[in-house]
């Protein structure tokens, strides 16, 4: 299978359902914002974090993969094989940010992100998140899409904040809280 196909050098591409759309259209744009935050989960990945963030983060890429299939397809397409985001998929966010919220000290402050390469990459993420959710909240105001997209995305950043403070204590290092006097 060639990695070209030419199709997309009149400035379109094509969605799920079959149908073609400019390169800049909002549901690209809110799409390719989720590949890229997939690809910056995967530099984490790359950086070695522990055993238990990496297994998160496969997690959390194989359904970024159904997230980018949700948005690329209208919810009015006649197509069988796209998965569309569930409620099961959020309430698995919201378990695991309470699993991982229960091992860490409280939050009593605003922080800085960074902390070791992986959490710091993961904080990235979590920016590119939510401007994938601001992206979202666009096309919804002129398209229909999925009934969990934007839950999703909203427990998703909350995830990856969580995900970083936890990287970091489990390596030993402190949140840095935010100085009001800097």
């Amino acid at each position: 299978m060639k990695i070209y196909t030419r199709t997309g050098d009149d400035g379109t591409t094509a969605l799920f359902s079959g149908g073609r759309v400019p390169k800049h259209h909002l549901r690209v744009e809110a799409y390719g914002t989720v590949d890229e935050m997939n690809s910056v989960l995967g530099l984490a990945r790359a950086l070695k974090p522990s055993a238990d963030t990496e297994a998160y983060l496969i997690h959390i890429q194989n359904q970024l993969f159904h997230l980018g299939a949700d948005l690329a397809t209208p919810l009015d397409a006649k197509s069988s094989h796209v998965v569309r985001v569930s409620d099961e998929q959020v309430r698995w966010l919201e378990e695991s940010i309470d699993a991982l919220t229960a091992q860490l000290p409280p939050l009593t402050a605003f922080i800085l992100p960074g902390g070791t390469p992986p959490a710091a990459q993961v904080h990235i993420a979590r920016t590119i998140c939510r401007r994938a959710e601001r992206l979202v909240t666009q096309l919804a105001e002129q398209e229909a899409i999925g009934a969990n997209v934007l839950p999703y995305l909203n427990r998703l950043s909350d995830f990856l904040f969580t995900l970083a403070r936890w990287e970091n204590h489990h390596a030993g290092i402190a949140d840095t809280e935010w100085s009001v006097s800097t």
